[in-house]
């Protein structure tokens, strides 16, 4: 088998998240796709790239070898296809490409793009992980994308990615069923969600991790806990099964209640990644109005705003 971009890829993927699950989700590719491409590579260049260890994957001296070649070379491709596609958008192509994780910001930020560009097209990528949309931004795929950061759990910014700061600590909030005895709080202790079970969707970057963190710190060692996206989420916390993180912009559905918790034990960064400051700037504004549009719309946010900062922005 000859090598080609796309295998040095894949290893470059492996060696920035350390792990076979998450560079394939950042590749795009189920993790046993690319488990058989690495068998493959490693096949045809006779030797072991990564010692598969109980904490993930770390590069072999081999690895550490082909990897000090193929990083420039994946660095060059990309900035190959960033400036093709710069060529394409002004020969006609798509006008504006940006990327976010789930926030109800969104379509505020959209409305105020569409009105603010007038004919300019905007295309929207939607991802639960914010490591794979800076990727993208990296690649040149995408002009910028709006991503969040669980505390404690860093994204891994590739050279040649700006980043700007929304929000430094956003609090995350806890919903559970209206009928649970903590809904009648306003402000919910962890203590008293001790014997419930915790929904979080385990590829989201960082949130399980920081989820048990979070719990382990309130003396809830081995909490239990249910994987699952987050519209399967919000139907069963309504019924009571499960309690689940939110962001503090969400609003309850029917048989919903959205609460913070008691010290705020859990934050994330909201970020804007893109590759030039000027990119940054093209949509930033737009960004941070709908954003802030988006909490004061939200009862629990508003309020929780309006007693830690008295109305300011966090």
């Amino acid at each position: 088998m000859e090598l080609e971009v796309r295998h040095l890829r894949a290893v470059c993927a492996i060696a920035d998240t350390g792990s076979l699950h998450k560079a394939a989700r950042q590749l795009g590719m189920t993790q046993p796709s690319l488990t058989t491409q690495l068998r493959r590579i490693e096949d045809s260049i006779g030797g072991r790239l990564f010692a598969r260890e109980r904490t993930g994957c770390r590069p072999t001296p081999l690895g550490r070898v082909l990897l000090s070649r193929a990083r420039p070379l994946v660095g060059e491709m990309r900035e190959l296809v960033a400036e093709a596609r710069a060529a394409a958008t002004r020969a006609g192509g798509p006008g504006l490409r940006i990327g976010s994780t789930a926030s109800l910001a969104i379509p505020g930020w959209l409305k105020r793009l569409r009105v603010r560009l007038d004919r300019t097209e905007t295309a929207l990528q939607m991802d639960v992980s914010g490591q794979a949309l800076v990727s993208l931004v990296a690649d040149g795929q995408l002009d910028a994308a709006f991503v969040h950061q669980v505390e404690g759990c860093p994204l891994r910014i590739p050279e040649g990615v700006r980043q700007r700061v929304l929000v430094e600590r956003e609090p995350q909030f806890v919903s559970l069923s209206v009928d649970h005895p903590a809904a009648r709080q306003r402000i919910v202790r962890l203590s008293d969600l001790a014997g419930e079970q915790w929904m979080v969707d385990p590829t989201v970057d960082g949130e399980r991790d920081g989820m048990l963190r979070m719990l382990r710190s309130a003396g809830i060692p081995n909490p239990r806990m249910l994987h699952g996206d987050y519209l399967t989420a919000a139907t069963l916390v309504a019924t009571g099964d499960v309690v689940a993180l939110c962001q503090p912009t969400s609003r309850g559905r029917p048989g919903m209640a959205v609460r913070p918790l008691e010290g705020d034990p859990l934050g994330v960064r909201l970020l804007l990644v893109a590759r030039t400051e000027e990119e940054l700037d093209e949509v930033y504004a737009d960004l941070e109005a709908a954003y802030w549009e988006a909490a004061w719309q939200a009862p629990g946010y508003r309020a929780w705003l309006l007693r830690t900062h008295g109305g300011r922005a966090a």
